[in-house]
């Protein structure tokens, strides 16, 4: 029996694949097949280049501070990433520039979008990092990656959760991670007790950032003012990626449904990793009755 583990996009929601993952195993669950979307690209990425623990380790120490040195205010208009920055950061916890998907211990593959015809493209060789930068790259955030003669942009635009994916790779049961199950309008939901506060030159520092990637912070604004750039792109993708969550998984639905509760994490709040993964743990603990009943059923 082939297990496939289907981790979905969700940006720094995705976090929580590495809780699920490590809950799976403390169970002896271990899938023979790793298909991820977006972020679930670079965790899975991570997972099959034994790099999971020192990139759960890196996540969990990252700050505020931390996360804004990833963005940078530039006139390229290719995206807000640093991308040099984003590289050593790949390099260090998820696979080297040399790392092939063939080598990989276990199949693998991502999902991307050619920008041009709109369609879903699935890396199943070539280097790991090639594969994992196509999945990533949120427009507006990331440049688009030429592969194949083709531009790629983030897969999550077509296929948040590669369930088909795992199955064409000949998975028998199918685990899927869906981060976008109620996130839809909650991110402009912010209540008072969320004001940042003035603690001293590091949140002075990131207000910088904050005005180009607002969606990093939580803010409060009057009912009558509009959100702000990334307010409003934060809430398109999540809605964008419910609907076609919901359309595919209708359609392809997987054996085993794990829908971590990730509302009350913005999309680019990479610092708050610990709650991300402790959710992670605690949605496999919760399903794990029918975890157990539908592998032994298989």
């Amino acid at each position: 029996m082939k297990i496939g583990l289907a981790l979905g996009s969700g940006s720094s929601r995705g976090w929580s694949h590495i809780g699920v993952i490590n809950a799976l195993a403390d169970q002896g669950i271990v899938p023979n097949i790793v298909c991820g979307t977006s972020i679930g690209s670079l965790v899975g990425a991570s997972y099959l280049s034994n790099n999971l623990e020192k990139l759960e380790e890196w996540v969990c120490s990252l700050t505020k501070f931390e996360t804004a040195r990833f963005f940078e205010i530039n006139t390229s208009l290719n995206g807000f990433v640093n991308t040099e920055r984003l590289h050593h950061f790949l390099n260090k916890y998820v696979a080297s520039d040399d790392a092939a998907i063939e080598n990989l211990a276990k199949q693998y593959a991502t999902v991307s979008t050619d920008l041009e015809t709109g369609r879903e493209v699935w890396l199943t060789k070539g280097t790991v990092l090639e594969a994992v930068w196509s999945s990533i790259s949120l427009p507006g955030l990331f440049p688009a990656i030429r592969n194949n003669n083709k531009w790629l942009v983030d897969g999550g635009l077509v296929n948040p959760v590669p369930v088909s994916v795992c199955r064409a790779l000949g998975a028998d049961i199918v685990i899927a991670v869906n981060l976008n199950g109620d996130i839809v309008g909650k991110h402009l939901k912010k209540t008072e007790n969320t004001i940042k506060q003035d603690l001293g030159v590091v949140d002075k520092l990131t207000d910088l950032v904050a005005e180009y990637t607002s969606s990093i912070f939580s803010t409060t604004k009057a009912d009558d003012q509009p959100p702000s750039l990334f307010e409003a792109i934060a809430g398109s993708v999540n809605i964008t990626q419910d609907r076609i969550t919901r359309s595919r998984m209708a359609g392809d639905p997987p054996d085993i449904l794990l829908s971590p509760k990730l509302s009350h994490i913005g999309l680019l709040e990479f610092y708050r990793a610990n709650e991300a993964i402790t959710e992670g743990k605690d949605c496999v603990q919760r399903m794990l009755p029918e975890i157990k009943y539908v592998l032994s059923m298989a």
